[in-house]
């Protein structure tokens, strides 16, 4: 195996089964540690919110808590303010390495012919819970999964990991990580206890952010990519570095003029764009779909301004999946966004 990148030692750093440390969910912690330490812990959590926000890295703080204090009723955990593990203990340095025999990851893998991450969690990577559930636990005698994110579970898959969740062992804990629950199947969903989180307040984005970076909190540009980056660390963490700061500040000025088009300005943005990586693109879209959704809940509300607005954003929303999955010119789609807008506004 040839040694990692630094691009690869920097994700595995930050990659939640290596983050120890948890911002702005305190009070979810606090609902799954009251579980663990009464002796009711549901067999299976859907730890739902959107996207980057710190799910999964709860759900890997969970796992380690439980792994490292098996027994509710032990000192470690009835005297315990949080799920915090110290990092050199060894179940965490374990699970960091993935080595932790009692913990099972589910996620999309790389495709070995492109290098690229497979669109959904193999079947059967989610087939494997039947046996590693079956198999004898070790020390403790527990068993979890995590699952990250049950949105990339195709149909077959999500219907092995039905199965499991129906039956499920004695002291076995499956962490369902879900970025949109309305999309998870019902008769999943039903199964089991659902932790909602919400997106993080700046602040907390900027620290999460500067600690995963190993910069200050009060770093200029990491408090300017927490203010934009509506409560997703990982969408913080994207931003800093300049690029996708620079793509969402034109984004936005462009978006202030409408119902007014500025060409010159969207020419602009389009050889920007043109030349950017997919993440370029991605930062476009999700900037104008945040000013839609800030128009749709701007007071007044009337049936006669909401449904051009809902409307544009069901045409941008299917021409974006078309650019992206046919790898189409950007420009023309640039333009289209702008006037459907304009027309929307204008309605």
């Amino acid at each position: 195996m040839s040694p990692a990148t630094p691009a690869e030692a920097d994700a595995a750093a930050t990659h939640p089964r290596a983050t120890t440390a948890l911002f702005g969910h305190a009070a979810a912690e606090q609902i799954l540690l009251g579980a663990y330490r009464a002796g009711r812990m549901p067999h299976a959590w859907l730890i739902s919110g959107p996207a980057g926000i710190g799910k999964a890295t709860l759900a890997y703080r969970l796992a380690r808590f439980v792994l490292a204090y098996p027994d509710p009723r032990a000192t470690e955990v009835t005297a315990a303010q949080s799920l915090a593990v110290p990092s050199e203990h060894a179940v965490s340095r374990r699970i960091a390495a993935r080595a932790q025999g009692d913990l099972l990851t589910l996620e999309r893998r790389l495709n070995e012919k492109t290098g690229k991450l497979l669109q959904d969690i193999a079947v059967d990577d989610v087939r494997r819970t039947v046996t590693f559930f079956g198999a004898t636990a070790g020390e403790g005698g527990w068993r979890i999964a995590i699952v990250d994110s049950v949105d990339e579970l195709n149909a077959a898959g999500a219907n092995a990991l039905l199965k499991v969740v129906e039956e499920p062992p004695q002291r076995a804990l499956l962490l369902l990580v879900a970025h949109s629950p309305a999309r998870v199947l019902p008769t999943i969903r039903s199964r089991c206890r659902v932790l909602a989180l919400r997106g993080l307040d700046p602040p907390d984005v900027a620290r999460a952010a500067a600690s995963a970076l190993g910069r200050p909190p009060d770093d200029p540009e990491i408090v300017a990519a927490a203010a934009a980056a509506e409560g997703s660390v990982a969408r913080a963490i994207a931003l800093c570095g300049g690029p996708l700061l620079t793509v969402r500040d034109r984004v936005s000025a462009l978006l202030a003029k409408v119902p007014s088009v500025d060409p010159r300005g969207l020419h602009a943005l389009g050889d920007l764009l043109e030349r950017a990586e997919r993440e370029a693109f991605a930062t476009f879209v999700e900037t104008v779909q945040a000013w839609l959704s800030a128009e749709l809940h701007r007071p007044p509300q009337n049936v006669a301004r909401l449904a051009p607005l809902a409307e544009a954003w069901g045409r941008i929303d299917a021409a974006a999946r078309d650019v992206d999955t046919y790898n189409l010119d950007r420009r023309p789609f640039i333009f289209s966004v702008f006037g459907w807008l304009a027309e929307a506004a204008r309605g």
